[in-house]
This record gives C-alpha cells, structure tokens and sequence, in this order.
C-alpha cells in the first residue's frame, strides 16, 4: 500500500470512531426521537412520558399524585396537549386537569448515564411553570428551574411474552 494510502484509511478510521463516540454528559446535543421514554417528575414515583413524533412534535402525559386538599392522593394521568422539540430545545404544555397545568421550557442533554439504556442517559432541565385555578378561575403561577432524568430502559414496563 502507498502511504498515502493508509494515511487516509488511518484518518477515516480515527474520524469514524469519534463520530461513534457518546456526547458528554451535561452537553447540549441533537436528540430527536432518541429521547422518547419515561423520566423522572417532582415526587417519588410520578414520572413523565415522552414521545416524539414525526416533525418533533411531542406527545405523552405526566402521571403525578393530586393535590387536591382533603382528599386521598389518586394518581394522575395529565395529557400533553402541545409539545415540540427543535433540536435539544424542548416544550410542551399540558391539558388542564383539577384546576392544574404545567408548561415546560428547557432542553435535552447528556446526563451521567454511560449508555443510551442507562438511568439518567438524557435530562430534561428547564423551566417548570404550574399554573393552579381555584373555583372562581384565579390562577397562580409557580416556576422552578427543574433537572428530570431518564428511567433505565430495564425498568419499564414490558409486553408480556406471549408463550
């Protein structure tokens, strides 16, 4: 072989194994549909589900605990009505539910998860607004700055085996 030759071949190789390589975590990076699953919400087991769709609209729901005054705490499920995602910057506002919606603002990136199945491999962190109306349809507005981690792909749910 010419030098020439394995040069380009050496530089092919090393350019290709970069281009394998994962983001670092805590990195702002394309995702697109890679992001689609569960994440982590405010309280211990209340979880987001995210899809992205065709165009990077987003779909899916937040399933949270009420906080209905009084009464015992039911899960929820609480609909995403509108949700895009352009390149790692991520929206969506949900459908109100009990008085309660919630508007996101933020972005995708690399988390300390070591693979794409690994806890916490993407995080959600942005602006979380939740806006409450009483019964007479006055609102109040509560933003905090948010980090939700990705759920370890073993851990959810599968279908069952048809055996």
């Amino acid at each position: 072989m010419k030098i020439e030759t394995v040069l380009l071949f050496s530089v092919w190789f090393v350019a290709a194994a970069l281009a394998q390589q994962a983001p670092a975590p805590g990195s702002a990076t394309p995702v697109a549909a890679g992001i689609s699953g569960m994440y982590t919400f405010l309280e211990e087991g209340e979880f987001i589900q995210i899809t992205v769709e065709e165009q990077d609209k987003v779909t899916g729901f937040i399933s949270r605990y009420s906080d209905q005054p009084g009464q015992q705490r039911a899960f929820l499920d609480q609909f995403i009505k509108k949700g895009t995602l352009a390149g790692n910057e991520l929206s969506f506002v949900t459908e109100p539910l009990h008085g309660v919606e919630y508007e996101f603002k933020g972005a995708v990136i690399r988390g300390p998860g070591k693979a794409p199945g690994d806890e916490a491999y993407y995080v959600l962190k942005g602006t979380l607004i939740q806006t409450t109306r009483d019964e007479k349809q006055h609102a109040t507005t509560r933003a905090r700055e948010v980090e939700f981690k990705s759920f370890p792909q073993d851990a959810l749910p599968t279908s069952p085996n048809p055996d």
